[in-house]
């Protein structure tokens, strides 16, 4: 039976910090501003993932994103 799998992207710019969590508990915390977050978000797309819904609140900015299985 077809169904998604989820991620996030969260984005604090006033510390330029971008972390990524992916299925199975892959987690990364990169160094990043606008540029890096585009190319991230590029790159996550050409995987199959797109942005399901996007929240922000003062320096903040989460992505859920999703792709089929």
């Amino acid at each position: 039976m077809p169904g998604y799998e989820f991620a996030t992207l969260e984005w604090i710019w006033t510390e330029s910090s971008i972390q990524v969590n992916l299925p199975g508990g892959d987690e990364r915390i990169l160094p990043g501003g606008h540029d890096q977050v585009v190319a991230l978000l590029s790159h996550l797309g050409a995987q199959g993932w797109d942005v399901a819904t996007c929240a922000g609140v003062s320096n903040w900015l989460l992505w859920t994103l999703r792709r089929q299985r």
